[in-house]
């Protein structure tokens, strides 16, 4: 694999710049309630040396009834000061399941205008595999200048899905389960309707990953697409239950060359709870 700072970086990458003064490392670690556990606590126990704590619920739109809505650039500009995250700083992200949560925040960056971040292949799960050193006092912060500047091309909300769908001029590719796609599983957050945004494409999450958590590469990684139908030669909006897997499908599709695509923040939380919206099954 080449190590890209802007994408994806290896466990040797991150061995081998552990130190440098201008590296910042977070742990973004989220779960959903069936995982039954606490990425703060696991953090506390046990983490990357230097990484500091990303909480993806807190630093949130929090205004917004939909769980972890992107937040204004100016709370993420605080957040990120009073963390010791700032311009100029190369910010690697990972998460403790492999590759889960940590690409919604490598997408989060990127919405608010830094390039600079990278997730972690295989996350905290292949660091400790492979014996790597791990701390559990949290690092001492420092404020550091961040400045943010939103690109809105790279998020949708539901009434620009809305129109995608009507007009075809996007392909929306939902990220979710098969079962929850086909609307044969009931959705994990109550009152949401089962099935799927009216012509969206799936391709699951977990297909672009490999068994140990790293992300598919080349040919393997483009197949996960185009095995399921998708043009990578026509502009994609990725979707999920919430807005946190479709980021994985950003991320792959970043890593691909394409760039014409944006994620759909409110995903199935918000479009599965309005019944004037259609929903397709099957």
């Amino acid at each position: 694999m080449t190590d890209d700072p802007k994408t994806l970086v290896s466990t040797e990458w991150l061995a081998a710049h552990l130190s440098d003064p201008d590296l910042r490392i977070l742990d973004a670690s989220w779960y959903l309630p069936d995982m039954n556990r606490d990425a703060r606590a696991e953090y506390d126990a046990g983490h990357i040396p230097g990484a500091r704590f990303f909480d993806i619920d807190e630093i949130s739109d929090t205004q917004s009834a939909l769980p972890h809505m992107a937040p204004p650039s100016e709370k993420f500009m605080s957040r990120m000061r009073a963390m010791g995250v700032g311009d100029g700083h190369q910010v690697v992200v990972y998460d403790g399941a492999g590759i889960f949560s940590a690409a919604r925040v490598w997408w989060l960056f990127r919405l608010m205008g830094k390039t600079d971040i990278a997730v972690l292949d295989g996350g905290l799960k292949k660091w400790k595999a492979e014996g790597r050193p791990l701390e559990d006092m949290a690092p001492i912060l420092r404020d550091r200048h961040m400045t943010a500047q939103r690109q809105a091309n790279l998020v949708k909300d539901v009434t620009q899905v809305a129109a995608a769908v009507k007009l075809r001029d996007w392909q929306i590719v939902d990220a979710r389960g098969p079962a929850r796609f086909r609307g044969e599983e009931p959705e994990p957050r109550a009152g949401l309707r089962a099935g799927h945004i009216p012509g969206a494409l799936n391709v699951h999450y977990a297909t672009l990953l490999n068994s140990d958590g790293t992300m598919k590469k080349g040919e393997a990684l483009r197949a996960a697409f185009t095995d399921q139908g998708v043009d990578l030669e026509r502009r994609i909006i990725t979707s999920c239950g919430s807005g946190v897997t479709a980021a994985i499908l950003s991320l792959g599709l970043e890593i691909l060359g394409h760039r014409d695509h944006a994620l759909y923040d409110g995903s199935w939380a918000e479009w599965g709870q309005f019944d004037q919206l259609k929903v397709e099954t099957g």
